[in-house]
């Protein structure tokens, strides 16, 4: 499985109901309920990726992420992820109000802006960043609201939404100790768990 896909099964108990936004090929349901017996639905609007899905036997339906969950009942799901899509939405809180209704805890990953190489080529350059990791030019981006951690763990306290882990990892998802220790500046993904259904709080240092 891809890497950060590996990291968040650790955080989907077995036997649970997921939904999967923009679920792309199906991975990560697929390797759910051959390994945890998870029931889910993963929700794409890409005619390749729905194919695959269908191929591996993923419950898929084609739905564009920007109209919202309207068909979904709350709490219908244990836990609700989306994964390096976040940015690509047009109403990224929108989405996240969406997913904190219909889940008990939601996952959701993202790339930080805030990360040092972006900031080092703003400064440098004056342009927006290009890279391996970020390979688009700032005019045929699907990525349209990028944000860094402290804008989402802003956008989460605005919403109500616990923290209730977080990971700061670099683009080959290793959480070394200087994205421990300064996770916006050195963080290149951001993996979270939230939820607004607990007081609980993971007491991760920023």
């Amino acid at each position: 499985m891809r890497a950060d896909l590996d990291i968040i099964q650790d955080w989907i108990p077995a036997g649970s109901r997921v939904l999967d936004l923009g679920c792309g090929n199906g991975e990560l349901l697929a390797w759910l309920t051959a390994n945890k017996q998870v029931f889910g639905y993963g929700l794409e609007i890409d005619a390749d990726n729905i194919a695959e899905c269908v191929s591996k036997g993923v419950n898929v339906i084609e739905q564009d992420l920007d109209k919202g969950l309207g068909n979904f009942a709350d709490h219908s799901f244990d836990v609700v992820v989306m994964t390096q899509a976040l940015q690509a939405v047009h109403y990224p809180d929108r989405i996240l109000s969406e997913m904190l209704r219909v889940g008990k805890t939601c996952i959701i990953t993202f790339p930080n802006f805030g990360h040092w190489r972006c900031r080092w080529y703003l400064a440098s350059k004056g342009r927006m960043p290009v890279s391996d990791f970020l390979p688009y030019t700032w005019f045929n981006t699907p990525n349209i609201h990028f944000c860094t951690f402290e804008d989402f763990e802003r956008l989460c306290r605005g919403q109500q939404a616990t923290v209730l882990d977080r990971l700061a990892v670099d683009r080959d998802h290793i959480n070394g100790w200087a994205s421990r220790m300064w996770p916006n500046l050195f963080g290149e993904i951001g993996i979270y768990r939230v939820s607004g259904h607990t007081a609980m709080n993971a007491g991760q240092n920023r």
